[in-house]
C-alpha cells in the first residue's frame, strides 16, 4: 500500500517482492539498494526472498538500466559466508551484466577484535540490463594537469608483447571504482532521525550513484528503503523516487526525511 506520496515520488509500506509484482515491465532506470546482510542486523524479524526479488528487479529495470547492489557478508564459524558473491552470480544467471564490481570503503571503520583486519569495505555490485543508457562519470584532476605534450602509453598484447602509442595528456580523468566515505553521526547524514535505523549508508554514496547512472526526470528505486536515503537524494537531484520498506517504523523515518528535504527545513538536524 502507498504510505507516503509527494510530487517527486512514492513510498510503499510492504513486502518489496509483492509490491514490485505490481510494477510495469521496464519501468525503472536505476535501483540503488542495500539488502540485509545475512544475519548481521535484526530488521525486526523480517526476512526476504532474494531470488524472487532479483527476478522482479530484472523484470522492472529498463533495458540499459542499472542496479547498484550494496552488500557484505557475515562471519559464521570462522568463515565469511560468501553470500554477496552468490547473489552477484545469480544476477548474472538471470541475464544481468556484472558491469562493475565496486567498493564502498569506510574511512573510519569500527575497530574489531580477533585475528582479522578491521572490516572497512562493502561491495557495490553494479549490474546492468545490457549496456548502461547513462553514464555521467565523476571526474578528478589529473596529476599533470595543464601539461600539453603527448606521452607514450605501453599496452600488452595477447602474446605478452609491449606496444606503445601516443596519448594526449588530459586535465581530468574518471575516478577509480573504490568510493571512500567517512561515516557516523553527523557525517553519513545530518538528519538526526535517520540514525534510528540500524544501518544507513552515506547520502554522498547514494548521490554519487544517482548522478552517475541517471539524468533528471529518471526513476530511481530502493526496494529496501530503510531510512530513505536513496529517495531523499533522488528528490534532491530532480529524479523520481520509488521506495519500498516493510517496517512501518522505518517508513515513518523515511517519510519525515523526505518531507524535510523537500521543505528545506532543518527541524530534524543537529544544531551547528
Amino acid at each position: 500500500m502507498i504510505y507516503h506520496e509527494t510530487e517527486h515520488g512514492v513510498l510503499y509500506c510492504g513486502d518489496c517482492l509483492e509490491v514490485m509484482k505490481g510494477f510495469p515491465d521496464n519501468s525503472v532506470d536505476l535501483c540503488v539498494t542495500s539488502p540485509p546482510y545475512d544475519n548481521l542486523r535484526d530488521y525486526k524479524g523480517y526476512s526476504f526472498d532474494f531470488e524472487g526479488i532479483a527476478n522482479q528487479l530484472f523484470r522492472i529495470i529498463k533495458q540499459g538500466g542499472v542496479i547498484v547492489w550494496i552488500v557484505g557478508d557475515a562471519t559464521v564459524n570462522g568463515s565469511e559466508t560468501g553470500t554477496s558473491f552468490r547473489q552477484a552470480l545469480y544476477f548474472k544467471e538471470i541475464g544481468l551484466n556484472l558491469h562493475d564490481t565496486m567498493i564502498y570503503m569506510k574511512n573510519n571503520p569500527i575497530p574489531q577484535p580477533g585475528k582479522r583486519y578491521n572490516q572497512c569495505f562493502e561491495y557495490m555490485f553494479v549490474l546492468s540490463k545490457g549496456t548502461p543508457n547513462t553514464f555521467n562519470p565523476i571526474m578528478e584532476e589529473t596529476k599533470y594537469k595543464g601539461v600539453a605534450n603527448m606521452k607514450n602509453i605501453g599496452q600488452r598484447g595477447k602474446n605478452g608483447s609491449l606496444h606503445y602509442r601516443k596519448m594526449e595528456r588530459k586535465n581530468e580523468k574518471k575516478v577509480g571504482n573504490i568510493f571512500a566515505y567517512s561515516i557516523g553521526g553527523g557525517i553519513s547524514t545530518k538528519d538526526k532521525i535517520a540514525f534510528q535505523h540500524p544501518a544507513i549508508f552515506p547520502e554522498q554514496l547514494a548521490s554519487d550513484h544517482i548522478l552517475s547512472w541517471t539524468n533528471e526526470g529518471d526513476t530511481v528505486l530502493d526496494c529496501f528503503f530503510g531510512s530513505g536515503t536513496t529517495g531523499k537524494c533522488a528528490a534532491k537531484y530532480g529524479r523520481r523516487y520509488i521506495g519500498i520498506e516493510i517496517s512501518p517504523e522505518y517508513c515513518e523515518i523515511a517519510a519525515r526525511r523526505i518531507e524535510t528535504e523537500l521543505n528545506q527545513t532543518d527541524i530534524f538536524r543537529e544544531a551547528p
